[in-house]
């Protein structure tokens, strides 16, 4: 499982569980309890690649949002699979 501390939004943290180029699992803690597990269940076995490509940008606060904090974990997780 990726742990991922989040900047600049109401949740602290985001859960992921990753096979190959499937997001498999995510979990928001804290944060707006419906918005996050709204975007947790619709990313499940999506690839990582469309979950940045849809989610990268989004903006709430403080020039990011969970989504926006998600596609920046994603980003680390395909950093390590290709590094």
């Amino acid at each position: 499982m990726f742990r991922y501390t989040t900047q600049g939004t109401c949740s602290r943290q985001i859960l992921i569980d990753t096979q190959g180029d499937i997001v498999r699992h995510v979990e928001f803690i804290g944060g707006c309890a419906g918005n996050t597990q709204g975007v947790a269940r619709l990313v499940e076995g999506m690839k990582i690649d469309e979950v940045i490509d849809r989610c990268k940008g989004i903006q709430c606060r403080a020039g990011t949002s969970c989504p926006d904090q998600l596609a920046r974990a994603l980003e680390q997780i395909r950093a390590q699979q290709n590094g």
